[in-house]
């Protein structure tokens, strides 16, 4: 880890600023960046201290929309009866990820911006391989090696790897954006299209690998906002090999609005399938109209997977994206 400077943020603008010299990093509970700098994924030359900004660590009702500042923990988060009773899935996802103790430092808007967990990726410099990440043009090591645990949809060849955020998953299903600010004031994002798997990011001519969110170098999110349903129910499921402080194989966030025993509407979203939630739109319209049990629920999923592109070794995956879809979406119906 190389030295640097370390400054304290005064105000959100004042960050923003200084963002501006360029090779700056942000640092709010450090879960993430302290990792990145010591396997050399990160070298900043300065370090902003955004934790004491004020304004940024809360959870109101603002009209329609439930408003969730950048710096709230996670835990305070999953333990808020304004969430648990409007974003039941963000909830779950937040009291699922990591441990009770990393989740006390750890912010929501930091956990959105982590980096894949990838093992090639993840490994101490110099790495003894290529990663595109981390050294363009070097290759992507998991595309034909081990890659159980990469994507299935919106991968290229320059890199196959996962966005690994829970909560992240839980925003996108309950459809929330994220207030950002940068040079030019600012602007609100959606979650579902915040995170950019390497399909898009190549698409908008950017580096597929390496360019990974809309949120742009010089931008600060500073909260995120959801709309409140007054009949939506929605729930999070999260497969992984251990009960505790592991990341997802596969999970599912779903929100249902019921009418008696039938559909009104459906937001379903994957995650760690891809480099961003991957929303299932085409699952979410046949879903309306139709009954909330397994027999009806499962084809219609498993018909909206049709897209999927395993890898060698991740084929499991669109088995059991597919089930934890289905246990979402039955268990915010109550039928679980």
């Amino acid at each position: 880890m190389k030295n640097f400077e370390y400054a304290r943020g005064a105000t959100a603008q004042q960050v923003v600023a200084s963002l501006a010299a360029g090779n700056v990093a942000i640092i709010a509970g450090g879960t993430e960046l302290l990792n990145w700098m010591r396997l050399g994924i990160a070298a900043p030359d300065r370090v902003i201290d955004v934790g004491g900004l004020t304004g940024l660590v809360r959870i109101v009702r603002e009209r329609d929309d439930l408003v969730i500042g950048a710096l709230t923990d996670l835990n305070v988060i999953g333990e808020d009866a304004l969430v648990g009773a409007h974003a039941s899935a963000l909830a779950q996802a937040c009291l699922l990820a990591a441990s009770a103790q990393v989740r006390n430092r750890a912010t929501l808007g930091g956990n959105v911006m982590q980096k894949t967990r990838c093992a090639y990726f993840r490994s101490e410099a110099p790495l003894p391989w290529g990663c595109n990440k981390r050294n363009p043009g070097s290759g992507c090591p998991a595309r034909n090696g081990i890659n159980e645990r990469h994507a299935i949809f919106g991968w290229t060849d320059a890199c196959v790897a996962v966005q690994p955020s829970d909560p992240a998953v839980a925003l996108a299903c309950l459809d929330a954006t994220a207030e950002v600010i940068g040079p030019n004031g600012g602007r609100m994002i959606k979650m579902t299209e915040f995170h950019l798997t390497q399909q898009e990011a190549a698409g908008m001519g950017g580096d597929a690998a390496r360019l990974e969110t809309r949120l742009a170098a010089d931008e600060v999110i500073v909260s995120f906002h959801i709309p409140i349903r007054a009949d939506a129910r929605s729930a999070y499921v999260k497969v992984r090999e251990r009960a505790s402080y592991e990341y997802a194989l596969v999970s599912a966030a779903a929100s249902v609005e019921l009418d008696r025993d039938r559909i009104v509407s459906a937001r379903i979203a994957l995650g760690s399938v891809a480099q961003r939630p991957w929303r299932l739109p085409a699952a979410e319209a046949s879903l309306a109209g139709q009954a909330p049990t397994k027999e009806v629920v499962t084809p219609i999923v498993d018909a909206a997977m049709s897209d999927a592109r395993p890898l060698a070794h991740n084929g499991y995956k669109v088995t059991m994206a597919r089930n934890a879809a289905v246990r979402a979406l039955l268990t915010a119906a109550g039928r679980s």
